[in-house]
C-alpha cells in the first residue's frame, strides 16, 4: 500500500517503523517526518497543520491510508477533507475528534452514554466558577476546555491555587480561546493508565495497557511533560479492568456517537483512573498517545495496516488484532532543561549502538545537520525494548539509553516503578 502518515514526532516514528515491519511492504511516506522516519519513508516537506498542503499532495498521488499522528489537524477537520476526495484515513473527523477537542463535549456524551466519569461543571464566568469551588472539595481539577498542548489541566490543592487558575484561564485569557470555558471536576483517587481502542465506527479492539510518565523527575516530583517514558502492559489494568473499559467505556461512547450521527474510526485514547471507585475515564483523545504509543506498537503481532484500513473502511475483524507474549519499556532521553527553555543542535551518538543491543531508538525531537544527528526538540529520542518480561524488558531499555549520549540529556530511572510495586 501507498500509505502517508502525519506528524513529526516520536509516535509518528513508531507508526513507521512499524508499518515498515508489515510482509510485503509499503510505500511509506511521512509529513514532515524527523530523522527518524528519514530512515523508513520518504519525508514531506509539509507541516502535520497545513491542511490545504497535505490534501493537495494526496489529490496528486493518491495514497491508499493516510494515518493522522497529532490532534490539531483531526480537529481541524483534515480526515473530513480527505475522505471528500474518496481517500481513506485512520483518525476520526472533526466531528468525531470532539471528544478530544472539547472537554464539556465528552462529558456530555459520557454523561448520556452512562461512561464512569469524574462529576464536573462548565463554566465560562469566572465568579460563577469560583462560587463553584465548594461543591467539589480539594483538591480540584480545573480544565481548560479546549486544546491547550497537554499544559491545560491544573490540579489545585488550595482554594487560592483554584482561583487563580479559573481567573487565569477565564480572564486573563492564558489558553486563548482552548480556556474560553472551564471544568471544575472533581480529584479522583487512583493510578492512571492509558488504552488504545482500534474503532470502525461500530467494533472495537483494545491494545495492552500502558502507563505514561508524566513528570520530568524520578518519583513524580516536577513539573508535567509530554511524557518521560512507558511501559506496557500495566499491571494496574487487570483483565477485569480491561472488560470494564470495552464495555462500560468505549462500546457506549461509540453507541452514542452514533445515535448523534458519529461514526468514530480510528484510534480511542482513554485515559483511565483505577482506584477504590473503579474505572474512571478522565479524559477521550482523539489520537494515539505519546510516548505509550513506541511501547504499544512494537507489541503487535502481524501486519498493522490491514488493521488499520478495516478501521478506516468501517470493517474491522477485532480478532485479527493480535499482541506478542511478552512486555516493553519506552525511557525518554529529554534535551537539559525540558520541558522549560531548552537548547538544539546538540550532536547525539550512540544510537546505532543501541539499536545493535536490541533498542529501537525513536526519533521524537531530531535533525540532520549536514549529516550529523543533532537535538531539535525537548523530547529527543524515546529508547525502547522488549522482553521476556518487564524487568528484562526495562533493563535492555536502560542498557540501550546507557550507549546513547548527548550533552545534559537527562531521563527518569524510574520507568515502571509503580508496575513492580504491582508484581
Amino acid at each position: 500500500m501507498k500509505i502517508l502518515v502525519i506528524g513529526n514526532g516520536g509516535r509518528e516514528h513508531a507508526i513507521v517503523w512499524r508499518l515498515a515491519r508489515d510482509a510485503g511492504g509499503h510505500e511509506l511516506y511521512c509529513a514532515p517526518g524527523n530523522a527518524g522516519t528519514a530512515a523508513l519513508a520518504a519525508n514531506l516537506p509539509i507541516g502535520a497543520e497545513d491542511l490545504p498542503a497535505i490534501v493537495a499532495w494526496a489529490k496528486a498521488n493518491r495514497p491508499d491510508l493516510t494515518v493522522v499522528g497529532p490532534e490539531a489537524p483531526l480537529c481541524a477537520g483534515l480526515t473530513d477533507l480527505l475522505e471528500a476526495e474518496g481517500l481513506r484515513v485512520f483518525g476520526p473527523s472533526k466531528a468525531a475528534a470532539r471528544l478530544e477537542g472539547s472537554k464539556a463535549f465528552a462529558k456530555e456524551v459520557m454523561t448520556a452514554a452512562g461512561v464512569p466519569t469524574a462529576r464536573a461543571a462548565v463554566f465560562t464566568d469566572s465568579e460563577a466558577a469560583v462560587a463553584a469551588l465548594g461543591d467539589f472539595g480539594l483538591p480540584v481539577v480545573i480544565k481548560a476546555d479546549g486544546l491547550a498542548a497537554g499544559k491545560g489541566v491544573v490540579i489545585a490543592q488550595t482554594r487560592a491555587e483554584a482561583e487563580a487558575a479559573i481567573r487565569d484561564m477565564l480572564d486573563g485569557g492564558r489558553f486563548g480561546a482552548a480556556g474560553a470555558e472551564v471544568l471544575l471536576e472533581e480529584f479522583l483517587e487512583g493510578e492512571e493508565a492509558s488504552v488504545f481502542a482500534l474503532c470502525d465506527g461500530e467494533r472495537v479492539a483494545l491494545l495492552p495497557a500502558a502507563q505514561d510518565h508524566k513528570r520530568v523527575n524520578d518519583g513524580d516530583e516536577g513539573p508535567n511533560t509530554g511524557g518521560m517514558g512507558a511501559y506496557t502492559p500495566a499491571p494496574i489494568a487487570t483483565p477485569e479492568v480491561m472488560g470494564a473499559v470495552r464495555d462500560q467505556v468505549v462500546l457506549p461512547t461509540l453507541r452514542e456517537l452514533r445515535r448523534l450521527g458519529v461514526a468514530y474510526r480510528g484510534v480511542l485514547f482513554c485515559g483511565l483512573m483505577i482506584g477504590p471507585k473503579g474505572v474512571r475515564v478522565l479524559e477521550f483523545n482523539c489520537r494515539f498517545g505519546d510516548p505509550e504509543t513506541e511501547a504499544v506498537l512494537t507489541s503487535l503481532e502481524g501486519d498493522l495496516a490491514p488493521i488499520l484500513l478495516a478501521c478506516a473502511e468501517g470493517r474491522l475483524d477485532p480478532a485479527a488484532v493480535r499482541v506478542l507474549p511478552g512486555a516493553a519499556a519506552t525511557v525518554v532521553m529529554a534535551a537539559p532543561g525540558y520541558p522549560g527553555a531548552y537548547p538544539k543542535n546538540l550532536p547525539i551518538s550512540g544510537t546505532e549502538a543501541a539499536e545493535a543491543a536490541g533498542c529501537v531508538v525513536f526519533h521524537a525531537g531530531t535533525a540532520l545537520r549536514e549529516g550529523r544527528l543533532v537535538t531539535s526538540g525537548g523530547r529527543v529520542l524515546a529508547v525502547t525494548a522488549r522482553g521476556a518480561d518487564l524487568r528484562a524488558a526495562v533493563d535492555a531499555a536502560y542498557a540501550g539509553v546507557a550507549k546513547i549520549h548527548f550533552e545534559g540529556a537527562h531521563f527518569r530511572r524510574d520507568i515502571a516503578a509503580k508496575a513492580f510495586r504491582h508484581l
